[in-house]
């Protein structure tokens, strides 16, 4: 049984995934694979890169030191007072970056010499370079006991990238490259190819766990930073962050569909070559459709930050150190209902194809199995 760990990106809203991942210690769900975009990259990393006793300790200083600049209580817990702090929260993060992660360049791109990183971002990361060099061991990462993936997008061809642990040597720079999201942070050059922030083409890597996964069953622990569901906006703001979250959500029913397809693809192939005369099972075209071994059953438990009312369009940079805790807590305790709730706990074994389990939405249906 293998258990993936899949993270979306989302910048602040991250905090969520730390959240997740300290419920899913507690009850002994330890992951043997994680996968992450952006921010979903840097917790994996933090993760994947400690001692199991180690790795809340990592995740509580990055979170920590991001939210430090910002303690101060809100005026209110939610309504128009929460709102206007949080929306404040934000534009201070622009103004004056965030700790351990990025700060401003000034003067500024516009007057720095066009090819550098200096005109081609607002923002210099060196003070997450030295985050991760302090908090990541990656030669245990290296030591591949724990799959690590990161994604990313080669900035010349708009290629779609996966860096993994189990095909080459995880540097900070694979890290890095997965979270540089333009305009705010530069390329990463990476064997003389620049990368972006993955999230630019798939904001998760759900399709990349599912397609490599290959032999017996496993548990995906799905963590999404952006709710593809939301309410009809009423002002400019809520269009701007309903957009956001239609443009950064993931496609969870989608890649699911093409799991199945393919599942179904393959069973049909399989039942074919089972008819077919002796002469023509070396065929090599149905050698193609034959080349999958069963992958087993996949069991997917998402799990959804969903936005609150006194959220902004700058929700993914508000780093104030209540709203950050704020989400660790939210995740904390979405996974701890999900993994108590008897629909998970008493889930029947499926031989093969994929259940999707939503246990905290109570809008929709919970459950959806795909034999």
């Amino acid at each position: 049984m293998t258990r993936a760990l899949v993270l979306q990106g989302g910048g602040a809203l991250g905090a969520y995934q730390a959240g997740v991942y300290e419920a899913l210690a507690e009850a002994g769900e330890l992951p043997d694979w994680i996968a992450g975009i952006s921010i979903g990259a840097i917790n994996a990393a933090l993760i994947a890169g400690n001692a199991p006793a180690d790795r809340l300790p990592a995740l509580r200083a990055f979170w920590d030191e991001a939210s430090s600049h910002l303690t101060i209580p809100a005026p209110a817990q939610d309504g128009p007072l929460r709102r206007w702090f949080n929306e404040g929260a934000s534009a201070f993060a622009a103004l004056a970056g965030v700790p351990g992660f990025f700060t401003p360049r000034l003067p500024g791109p516009l007057l720095a010499m066009p090819g550098t990183a200096e005109a081609t971002s607002w923002y210099d990361t060196a003070p997450l370079r030295k985050t991760l060099a302090e908090l990541v061991d990656f030669d245990r990462i290296n030591r591949a006991g724990l799959r690590f993936s990161a994604g990313a997008v080669q900035v010349l061809t708009g290629n779609f990238v996966y860096f993994d642990n189990r095909e080459r040597v995880i540097t900070p720079d694979h890290v890095m490259a997965s979270g540089a999201l333009p305009p705010g942070f530069p390329a990463v050059v990476i064997d003389g190819e620049p990368y972006w922030d993955g999230g630019l083409v798939s904001n998760t890597p759900l399709q990349y766990v599912l397609d490599s996964h290959r032999h017996g069953d496993c548990t995906v622990f799905q963590v999404d930073l952006f709710s593809a569901r939301g309410p009809l906006p009423q002002t400019l703001a809520d269009v701007a962050q309903r957009e956001k979250d239609i443009r950064f959500s993931s496609r969870t029913r989608l890649n699911t569909d093409i799991a199945r397809e393919r599942k179904r693809v393959a069973d049909a192939a399989r039942r074919l070559a089972a008819r077919l005369p002796a002469q023509l099972r070396d065929d090599p075209d149905l050698a193609i459709l034959l080349r999958h071994d069963e992958a087993g059953a996949i069991s997917i438990m998402h799990l959804i930050n969903r936005p609150e009312t006194c959220e902004s369009q700058g929700k993914d940079y508000e780093f104030s150190r209540q709203t950050i805790t704020e989400h660790w807590q939210a995740g904390r305790e979405d996974t701890r209902r999900s993994l108590a709730d008897p629909r998970w706990r008493r889930r029947r074994r499926h031989r093969t194809g994929i259940v999707t389990f939503d246990l905290c939405d109570t809008d929709s249906s919970s459950e959806s199995e795909q034999p």
